[in-house]
């Protein structure tokens, strides 16, 4: 090889390293580099205190994504804790809603009832009040309750009125009758009441 061809392939191999270094000002020691740009050191290579200062800004920067990925986790934890505690906490309310049909059916047969002992209706619904008596027990003990609202001011927020009737003997808005109980499962209203009300 020539000694033209061995300084064209030194010239190339210059540029090609001038190319890959950092240093802003495009050129190498031999070409007069002042070490003036950031982050040269006027050899082409990174200064090590700039180092340390990028390396130092970008480690604080993932710190503080850590830090924000750790608290939405936590955010994210924390509702959805909430949200299964809730859920469990009213757990059942769909069988309980079917059971208070069959209560109220259970109900409207004990209603027939004259109370007349010796009378045969009433020796064939003594079965159904022991079961609603059972029954009333069983859903007493997971905190069904009846809303109460006989004789007390109409609640809409608990009740639902479904006829309206004028008696001068009674205040105004007081539920007169009640057609179907409404019931609470814990604080929960599951089920409004059905009432008449006094206008």
């Amino acid at each position: 090889m020539s000694k033209k061809h061995i300084k064209e392939e030194e010239q190339n191999i210059n540029e090609q390293t001038s190319n890959e270094s950092t240093c802003e000002c495009e050129t190498n020691e031999d070409s007069g580099c002042s070490g003036s740009c950031a982050g040269c050191s006027g050899c082409g290579s990174i200064d090590p205190e700039m180092m340390i200062q990028i390396l130092g800004s970008r480690n604080k920067e993932l710190e503080e994504k850590y830090m924000r990925l750790q608290a939405e986790f936590l955010n994210f934890k924390t509702r959805t804790q909430g949200e299964i505690s809730k859920m469990l906490q009213y757990e059942g309310e769909d069988f309980i809603k079917e059971i208070l049909v069959i209560k109220d059916n259970l109900e409207r047969a004990v209603s027939m009832d004259d109370n007349d002992l010796s009378d045969e209706v009433s020796k064939f619904l003594s079965g159904f009040k022991m079961i609603l008596g059972n029954l009333t027990a069983l859903l007493d003990k997971y905190e069904v309750r009846e809303v109460e609202c006989l004789g007390l001011e109409f609640d809409p927020h608990v009740s639902e009125a479904v006829l309206t009737e004028h008696d001068e003997n009674k205040p105004e808005n007081i539920v007169l009758e009640v057609y179907t109980k409404g019931y609470k499962y814990k604080d929960k209203l599951i089920r409004p009441a059905m009432v008449k009300v006094n206008k």
